[in-house]
């Protein structure tokens, strides 16, 4: 031991008064440092091994609670004693909760193994240090999606590319597809099927600025000889996408989701959702390219946009299982429209005496708005009539199924502005794009079909994502003002510059945790857009209009990394087989990967072997 240190334990043993024994040859160690131990007690002194006197585990334990986590393992560099009290669990269960402001009610993650390596992984294994920026790309860059593998991810951009990056420790450009060629002016969003065979990219047609048609277009990612595929980074097929930001997604590894818009009224409108064949070049006129899905109707000018699919069959193994906790200050957010029993459900019988009252609400509605007992306003009249007309001509929510998929997607029905999320159950048959081209199951007075769940956030959404599972929905939300009436569908309440992240569980159909924040937005609705983010297992990052990415941890709920770009960051993503790189992309051109401190030391090591983690957070504080 250093004469240094001894000195200091000499010191504070010296201002403790002497007190305190320990055991273990106390004072055979005493008489053989040739000293004796003078005090009231007379009590042995416990004595290190070169003579020294210690101090109690029990002070040296209150002395570290004053210190700060860095502190604490510098103090255990000093000697053996130190260093098995800066290791002691309570000790480190103090400073986690002090450290990352965490309240004292929620557990220690289930899978830690001590509060100290969990201290650790929340610190060390965080994806903040930036290693790399790509600059390929000349204009904002939109959004960002890794292959299942996480061996390649594709970046979509206002310079009209889908870009393919090889994903090694030093990333590089594969591929980049322009497709202004097919009158595109952007390209907003991509998704690699299962099998990451195909990849599917949506953009922007050109047009007038209030124009909202999209395409979908499917690119080979064959980079082997496979028979049936052909060579690599080949446009398979293009499909119509209406609005747009219906974005489109997989169903199965070689079918994916498109939308179209009819409309119907001023402010009333159908939206009808397509299964459609990735490989459309079929050699038979027999075999569909194409089904219909589902067809919805839309009140008040809302629309359907940005759909995915969630897999049930995923629900019972979460990675990750949130505690639902309190729920008594959460608001009810999720509504089930579906029947609570197959009787219910399905029973036509229902249907039909359902719709023989429409006539007669419609009849007296029209009534009483002729004989001026009504003041309703041409939207109001629109969408009440729009509804009654619905009620007889709607499809019932099938009976759910634990086994099924859910179709999920943005939605509303007070104004234009994106409120609410539909959710809506994909049935086998519908898996694929055999069978009748309308679809199974529809009478001829069934026009539309009814969600199963309805989720209303009062606020506009922003962003959605999936945790690995599919079991958990995270979603970006602008809140509107608390009581706000929607008295205009064209002018939808104000919305906040904070943006909510709520967390839904898709197999209780109930809110979970509370809304996430720190990251925040400013355009009014007219100007919002979608901002991405992303789950892995443990974390989720967002990004922001205020020129960060956000990363939270999902158990503790709280933020743990602000990830720095010089304009609003629109997307991020997880590598799915490494959650501690993630890629962020910006209005600033750039895509940047960010990896843990406790990978940079490894690949930056000389040797195989990384620093200790105690001496680098001792010599890098935040």
């Amino acid at each position: 031991m250093p004469q240094g240190s001894r000195r200091q334990a000499w010191l504070l043993r010296k201002d403790a008064g002497g007190g305190g024994s320990k055991s273990g040859g106390g004072g055979s160690g005493a008489r053989r440092s040739g000293r004796r131990h003078r005090g009231p007690s007379r009590q042995n002194v416990t004595m290190d091994e070169g003579g020294m006197p210690l101090l109690p585990d029990s002070l040296v334990y209150q002395i570290f609670l004053s210190l700060g986590p860095a502190d604490v393992l510098a103090a255990g560099l000093v000697c053996r004693q130190w260093q098995a009290v800066s290791r002691d669990e309570f000790l480190w269960r103090e400073q986690f909760y002090r450290y990352y402001q965490v309240a004292r009610d929620v557990p220690r993650h289930p899978a830690a193994t001590s509060w100290y390596e969990e201290f650790r992984r929340l610190y060390d294994m965080v994806p903040c240090v930036e290693v790399q920026t790509l600059k390929e790309h000349t204009d904002q860059v939109l959004h960002l999606s890794f292959s299942h593998s996480g061996y390649q991810f594709a970046s979509c951009s206002k310079d009209c590319t889908v870009k393919i990056w090889n994903n090694d420790l030093t990333i590089s450009l594969l591929h980049s597809a322009d497709m202004r060629p097919y009158n595109w002016s952007y390209t907003q969003f991509s998704q690699f099927n299962q099998d990451d065979s195909l990849l599917l990219a949506s953009g922007v047609f050109l047009g007038p600025h209030n124009s909202s048609s999209g395409e979908i277009a499917v690119i080979s990612l064959a980079f082997e000889a496979v028979a049936f595929l052909p060579d690599s980074f080949a446009l398979l097929s293009r499909v119509r996408n209406k609005p747009y930001d219906v974005f489109g997604c997989w169903l199965t590894e070689t079918s994916l989701i498109s939308g179209n818009l009819h409309r119907i009224g001023d402010i009333t409108s159908c939206s009808v959702l397509w299964l459609n064949n990735a490989f459309q070049n079929v050699e038979s006129e027999n075999v569909n390219v194409v089904k219909r899905l589902f067809k919805i109707q839309n009140l008040n000018a809302s629309t359907i946009r940005t759909v995915m699919v969630a897999d049930c069959s995923r629900f019972d193994s979460p990675d990750l299982l949130l505690d639902a906790g309190n729920q008594a200050g959460l608001p009810c957010r999720v509504f089930d429209l579906g029947g609570d029993s197959e009787e219910e459900a399905t029973d036509p019988g229902l249907h039909a005496s359902g719709s023989g009252h429409v006539k007669e609400d419609l009849r007296r509605m029209l009534d009483s708005v002729l004989d001026g007992h009504a003041q309703l306003s041409d939207c109001a009249l629109e969408t009440k009539v729009a509804e009654l007309l619905a009620q007889g001509h709607t499809k019932p929510p099938e009976c759910r199924s634990p086994r099924n998929k859910y179709l999920i997607f943005t939605t509303g029905c007070l104004t234009y502005s994106p409120h609410q999320i539909g959710i809506k159950q994909i049935l086998p048959h519908q898996m694929t794009t055999a069978g009748p081209v309308l679809g199974e199951g529809r009478g001829s007075d069934a026009f539309f079909d009814a969600l199963d769940h309805v989720i209303d956030v009062h606020g506009h959404i922003i962003g959605m994502g999936l945790s690995p599972d599919n079991r958990y929905l995270y979603v970006n939300s602008r809140a509107w003002p608390p009581g706000s009436v929607v008295a205009d569908p064209m002018q939808p309440p104000p919305i906040a510059e904070e943006i909510d992240l709520l967390v839904f569980d898709l197999k209780t159909m109930r809110e979970v945790k509370r809304a996430l924040r720190a990251h925040r937005a400013y355009t009014p609705n007219d100007e919002c857009f979608f901002i991405f983010l992303d789950v892995s297992k443990d974390f989720v990052a967002s990004g922001a209009e205020d020129r960060h990415g956000y990363i939270w941890d999902r158990h503790y709920n709280i933020c743990l990394a602000k990830l720095r770009h010089e304009d609003v960051v629109n997307s991020v993503a997880f590598s799915p087989q490494e959650q501690e790189l993630l890629l962020t992309a910006s209005d600033d051109a750039t895509i940047k990967a960010w990896r843990s401190p406790r990978i940079v030391r490894v690949l930056q090591a000389p040797r195989p072997r990384p620093r200790p983690f105690f001496s680098w957070f001792a010599s890098h504080k935040r």
